[in-house]
């Protein structure tokens, strides 16, 4: 599956981060069933702005959840506990980007501390 670059800022920081594109088939399995050291960032990128909900059931450790809108600006950002039932953001977005919060996202961690917990 190919990658992309994408960068952001959120609370006055820059990041930037390659991420897998997630096709039809990842979209559905998303960060599930995944060993936590092992986890990568996944895109999932919409052909128009949506709304769907997300879940974490199966997946064993906590994760980011950054929704961006259409010009690639961030909506909202969560961190997601592992089995949540049901996260749904506040507006309709383009853009997911899923960061598991391992050791070698320690910078996502270490921000993710100032974000609402799921």
């Amino acid at each position: 599956m190919p990658y992309q670059s994408i960068s952001f800022n959120f609370r006055k920081k820059k990041f930037k981060i390659k991420a897998r594109i997630c096709g039809c088939l990842q979209r559905s399995r998303g960060l599930m069933f995944r060993k936590k050291e092992n986890a990568e960032p996944l895109l999932f990128e919409f052909s128009k702005s949506t709304n769907l909900k997300i879940h974490s059931f199966f997946v064993f450790f906590d994760f980011l959840a950054i929704w961006f809108d259409e010009k690639g600006k961030i909506i909202e950002v969560k961190k997601i506990k592992p089995f949540n039932f049901c996260v749904i953001p506040k507006k309709p977005f383009k853009k997911l980007l899923e960061i598991p919060l391992n050791s070698k996202y320690k910078l996502f961690r270490n921000s993710s501390s100032v974000i609402r917990n799921i």
